[in-house]
């Protein structure tokens, strides 16, 4: 398994394996594709932590990680940077293998190299609490538009550099890119092969 950055000749084959990925997981179809596809052209990605994993039998890419870098807006007027994780995507056939796990902690000790201090995502509590991710709220951080009296599990940080996040109490900024609509969703998966969407248990309402 080798795990290397991004390059511009990768962007096809990286959004087919997004596709591949998040398809029918968490809802008909899938959006994640056109999110990795936006976040190129946003000042908030951070290309040095888009990363890939090629096959040990082949070049061919079977997982992707991106890094955008965000803010939090604190309380106190200020902002603080973070650097936000997501999506990752590795192709179904590889999945359960310790890819994406190996993907994930080689990319957050790279953005502890690189002086980035938290990462925050929303994600699984059960899969990100083994790579030191923990509560949003137990760091004062909390998910925009959900009432701080209730838990967002979903919403979790993990420190890069002890301390990083001491007072740093507000809310986190989503960047513009993860907002994706129905109809540019339409419009760019009709460049890619045909899939069925299905409706299956789990996926979000």
């Amino acid at each position: 398994m080798k795990i290397r950055k991004e390059n511009s000749k990768d962007r096809s084959e990286v959004e087919n394996v997004t596709r591949e990925a998040f398809w029918n997981v968490y809802r008909p179809g899938c959006v994640e594709h056109l999110v990795v596809h936006n976040f190129r052209s946003s000042p908030a990605f951070v290309r040095d932590l888009s990363l890939v994993v090629e096959a040990e039998d082949s070049k061919n890419i079977i997982a992707h990680i991106l890094y955008c870098k965000t803010t939090i807006q604190m309380d106190s007027g200020g902002h603080k940077d973070l650097l936000m994780l997501g999506p990752i995507s590795v192709l179904p056939k590889y999945q359960h293998q310790g890819i994406g796990s190996a993907l994930i902690e080689h990319s957050m000790q790279k953005a502890k190299k690189l002086g980035y201090g938290a990462i925050a995502l929303t994600g699984n509590p059960d899969f990100y609490h083994r790579f030191g991710f923990s509560s949003g709220s137990g760091f004062s951080l909390f998910y925009p538009g959900m009432s701080r009296t209730e838990e967002a599990s979903f919403f979790m940080v993990a420190e890069l550099s002890e301390g990083y996040l001491a007072n740093a109490v507000g809310t986190i900024v989503e960047p513009q890119a993860y907002s994706v609509s129905d109809d540019a969703v339409h419009e760019f998966d009709a460049k890619f092969p045909h899939k069925v969407k299905e409706t299956r248990p789990g996926q979000l309402g």
